[in-house]
């Protein structure tokens, strides 16, 4: 491999930078829950945040990897037509996702990075459609249906997943003792446990949307091969542990202390219920959005303690970003690759 090609210091600089937001925001919704009840400082979170999310991100993530990459366009086929093209526009991808996700972090708003990398992705593929470079039907909308039903289901599993474990926790321990304290003191334990099965599961989905286009365009240069490298991996994992490092108190804030008021017993049902319901997700190859489920389990848990326990101008406000995530990503990406490659890159 050719370290000194600029097309792949460009798309390795852009693939830290993706990382580097979707730890500022997308792991920092994943492990705010752990944070927000107390179970564990900044600090510890990061180093539990580092293992494994780079044991998700390795031992499961390459099956997200390859639908991100390959499986929402016909790559191979622009690849067949010009190499450059596919460069490009997984590069204009790349940024055009960070870059939303970098306004939205400013604004302490918890989006979805799959949201936005798979829209970035699909304004990329849409361009090269008009342009006659692929086929309109060419774009695998089926598989597109399909991440589109799963982040309208995530949630929904996420929050009546949550619901039944607090409400079995708070009938079968909580409300049988005169002494709550005692056993959210046990429960900070076990939390620490699904503070570890959430970053493993966020580095098996996650992971994917940093290093998908990566890997589509170091394959266009011819340096990868069918088997995606670990040090591509290596590249997500890293970049996302220094995310959330450096810029992840802002969404830890949201998803922590905003929403609900969180215990250990709540805490340990949100992130027990959301990293079950995106590794069964990352098993199937489907990019879900850990934000979606995450903020779902969390809703969930709030409204096992009645409808009052949530703040629901904090969940429009976040379903808003939502919404507005995936045709903002698609039409910068879009502009970014028309200008990259007017200018000639």
């Amino acid at each position: 491999m050719d370290v000194f090609n600029p097309l792949i210091v460009l798309l390795v600089l852009a693939g830290l930078y993706m990382a580097w937001n979707i730890g500022a925001n997308d792991l920092a919704n994943a492990m705010g829950t752990s944070v927000g009840s107390g179970a564990l400082s900044l600090k510890q979170v990061i180093i539990v945040a580092g293992v494994f999310e780079f044991l998700g991100a390795v031992m499961f993530g390459k099956r997200v990897t390859s639908t991100i990459a390959k499986g929402i366009i016909p790559v191979d086929s622009i690849k067949m037509i010009d190499p450059h093209i596919v460069v490009i526009g997984m590069l204009a991808a790349i940024l055009a996702a960070g870059f939303w996700i970098t306004l939205a972090t400013l604004y302490n708003l918890p989006v979805s990075t799959t949201h936005s990398i798979v829209g970035a992705v699909l304004g990329f593929g849409l361009v090269t459609a008009y342009q006659g470079l692929i086929a309109f039907s060419s774009i695998d909308w089926g598989l597109l249906g399909k991440i589109v039903a799963s982040w309208l289901i995530s949630p929904v599993l996420g929050a009546v997943l949550a619901y039944i474990i607090f409400s079995i926790i708070r009938i079968l321990f909580l409300q049988k003792t005169d002494h709550p304290y005692n056993i959210e003191k046990k429960f900070v334990k076990l939390q620490i446990l699904t503070a570890c099965y959430i970053a493993f599961a966020h580095g098996s989905n996650d992971v994917a949307n940093a290093v998908g286009p990566l890997y589509a365009g170091l394959d266009a240069l011819g340096v990868v091969n069918t088997v995606v490298p670990t040090w591509v991996m290596v590249v997500g994992g890293l970049g996302m542990v220094i995310g959330l490092a450096t810029w992840g108190y802002r969404v830890i804030e949201t998803i922590g202390t905003r929403i609900t008021e969180l215990t250990p017993t709540r805490g340990f049902s949100a992130e027990f219920a959301t990293a079950t319901v995106v590794v069964l997700h990352s098993f199937s190859s489907l990019p879900i959005s850990t934000t979606h489920t995450l903020v779902g389990s969390v809703i969930g848990v709030g409204l096992a303690g009645g409808l009052a326990a949530v703040d629901l101008s904090v969940i429009w406000k976040i379903v808003a970003s939502w919404v507005v995530t995936v045709p903002a990503a698609a039409l910068t990406s879009a502009v970014l690759f028309v200008g990259l490659m007017g200018i000639g890159l």
